[in-house]
């Protein structure tokens, strides 16, 4: 990438056309790459940059007949730590998502995580099924590996046991990572699903929210090596860990200790620290972190700081032994078998519906997801909340957001609690 100074925007290949559209007009990029499964998507798009089609069709330049036709000889670009050289989004609990720059010195804190966090050896066969469209993926399937010298396994399809095991099984894999997701269908598939598993396996890590510690005391007794809670955030990479790499007590059901490069405290919301045992928010000491490189959001670097700390919006406690434990989300963003879902998002995307007045959405607890995304939707007169109504409401969602981010679950309530100012009060909702 500094090669050609271009600065990287993944797009997750489950997004719909205004997800697309969205990402594209805050990055302002002038080049996308896509091929023919996902090219329709951009048809839709009221501007549309250069189009480089790995299947082309009329009109868009052809991928590797390109690439093909660059010179060889290049003249080296000299870069700093502070140039950025990924383009990632976020979504938060109001507004569209909130596009943010990773720089280059990120890279010693993506190869740190390797070492200690996944504790990659020379020897391992490594595997992280995380999608390269979202951060943990793209920052530690593919960018970290390589980092650092190691080959990375993908897998082009979705996930099912029985692949995962397949998988695991042709290519010999010994490091695994994933979502809880996974390892919860995994144990649901049974003893016979974890053989593959058990047969290379010498370690696994779980990122992109809480693992249960039922689900790590299964998968060491049943797959025979330790499974361990792993946390972090896009905008800072991963930050808290049982390390694979390092030697220290592990307490089931806690997110670990800080990585190297990290000081991290749990604090109110003025940034004054609490006492052990008490809930407060993981901040991350900005003075005290030389591996931590957010700048801030696009458009507002150098914003949003409590004093000294970068506040992640996730509610924590402080264990006597020092690791951190991981209580639940400060805000509405909806964790859904790992992928960080913004409310406003489905609910814009819903109002875009002729039949929707007004939305909500929350977080739903789902023994297999963590949470799926449901809705309390009102109707314009004239429409009836039936089942075939919420059908083709989740199949919009589906088409112009994306599957990741539909609705699983709607009710047609007759009014939504508000505040007298008129904000939907969310947590009232929750308890429905």
């Amino acid at each position: 990438m500094p090669r050609i100074v271009a600065v990287y925007q993944p797009l997750f290949t489950a997004f719909g056309p205004k997800a697309i559209e969205h990402r594209l007009q805050t990055s302002q990029a002038r080049v996308v790459v896509t091929d023919g499964a996902n090219r329709s998507k951009l048809d839709e798009l009221p501007t549309r940059p250069t189009i480089l089609n790995l299947d082309p069709g009329a009109g868009d330049l052809d991928f590797r007949s390109e690439v093909a036709a660059q010179s060889d000889d290049f003249a080296p670009v000299l870069r700093t730590g502070t140039d950025a050289f990924l383009m990632m989004s976020t979504s938060g609990t109001t507004g569209l998502p909130k596009g943010l720059k990773i720089p280059l010195r990120a890279l010693p804190g993506f190869a740190g995580y390797m070492r200690f966090g996944i504790g990659l050896e020379p020897d391992d066969v490594f595997w992280n099924i995380a999608d390269p469209g979202w951060a943990y993926g793209l920052y530690y399937a593919l960018t970290g590996p390589l980092l650092i010298g190691r080959a990375a396994t993908l897998y082009d399809g979705p996930f099912t046991v029985e692949s995962t095991g397949a998988v695991v099984e042709r290519v010999g894999v010994t490091n695994f990572a994933g979502a809880p997701t996974a390892y919860r269908m995994i144990i649901a598939a049974g003893l016979e699903a974890a053989k593959p598993l058990a047969a290379h396996l010498r370690v696994a890590s779980s990122a992109g929210e809480p693992l249960n510690p039922e689900v790590m005391r299964w998968f060491e007794a049943h797959v025979g090596c330790p499974l361990y809670d792993h946390y972090g955030q896009t905008e800072c990479g991963m930050v808290l860990a049982n390390h694979h790499g390092l030697e220290h007590p592990v307490r089931p059901g806690s997110a670990g200790l800080p990585m190297p490069g990290f000081r991290l405290d749990v604090v109110d919301e003025s940034g004054r620290p609490v006492p052990t045992g008490e809930q407060g928010i993981l901040a991350i000491h900005r003075a005290g972190s030389p591996l931590f490189f957010f700048d801030g959001y696009l458009g507002a670097e150098g914003q949003g700081w409590v004093g000294d700390y970068y506040l992640t919006g996730d509610t924590v406690e402080q264990n006597e032994d020092g690791s951190i434990s991981f209580v639940g989300r400060s805000d509405d963003v909806i964790t859904s078998a790992g992928y960080r879902i913004g409310p406003f998002d489905v609910e814009s995307c819903l109002l875009e519906h002729e039949a929707v007045a007004e939305s909500a959405v929350v977080g739903k607890p789902d023994p297999e997801r963590g949470e799926i995304v449901k809705a309390f939707v009102l109707l314009h007169p004239g429409h009836t909340g039936d089942t075939a109504l919420a059908e083709t409401l989740q199949q919009h969602v589906r088409s112009r957001l994306g599957k990741h981010a539909f609705p699983r679950e709607i009710v047609f309530p007759d009014s939504l609690p508000k505040t007298p100012s008129g904000k939907i009060q969310r947590f009232l909702l929750r308890k429905e």
